[in-house]
């Protein structure tokens, strides 16, 4: 069955979380979705080349750059690690059934404090949460489990899941914003494509 989540991830966990997951999604051009897609590619792309690939100045491509960070469409830039070449090879996930109404906001901050907690969602189903883990070993993972997650007030009840094999991790950010690129040629082929005619008419 396909579960509804909703994602917390960044920033210290506070009682907004929940609200700031509502925002209304921003309306970003073409050229918007250029430069997003290029860092994607390759996040160390410079200002210069980015703005060689899409024809405008680099201060113009900055600016833009700039205004998508502000507006929390670019959240950041971060190293990719593979946490088994540093000893944490057994990747857990944790469905967490929690205590209803506003003591499940201090249960998520209380998981997501724990360091081998990688991330936590709130979904809708028989769980309240689910939670990624990352622990060493199975006796490490006892260590998390027993001492620290089953003693987090709010905690009712816990299920374990292994993971077995993970696969490499696919590049969804990427792929996503090239979809939406794709898509959004033809609306920029049909306003050119206006845009043209109108200046026909004014022409004539």
């Amino acid at each position: 069955m396909v579960k509804a989540a909703q994602r917390l991830s960044g920033g210290a966990p506070a009682p907004s979380a929940f609200a700031d997951l509502q925002r209304a999604p921003l309306t970003i051009d073409h050229t918007d979705l250029s430069i997003l897609v290029l860092l994607l590619r390759d996040a160390r792309r410079s200002v210069r080349g980015i703005a060689a690939e899409v024809g405008m100045s680099a201060p113009a491509v900055a600016e833009r750059i700039a205004r998508l960070e502000r507006q929390g469409v670019l959240r950041g830039y971060r190293a990719e690690v593979d946490w088994s070449r540093l000893g944490y090879g057994l990747l857990v996930y944790i469905r967490v059934t929690g205590v209803q109404g506003g003591e499940q906001v201090s249960t998520v901050a209380a998981l997501r404090e724990l360091p081998e907690v990688e991330q936590v969602e709130v979904v809708t189903g028989d769980s309240d949460m689910m939670v990624r883990l990352r622990a060493r070993d199975q006796q490490h993972l006892r260590e998390c489990l027993f001492e620290r997650i089953w003693k987090i007030s709010g905690i009712q009840r816990t299920e374990t899941l292994l993971c077995l094999g993970e696969l490499p991790p696919k590049q969804f950010d990427l792929e996503l914003a090239e979809s939406l690129l794709v898509q959004a040629e033809p609306d920029r082929a049909r306003l050119g494509g206006a845009a043209s005619s109108q200046e026909s008419d004014l022409r004539v």
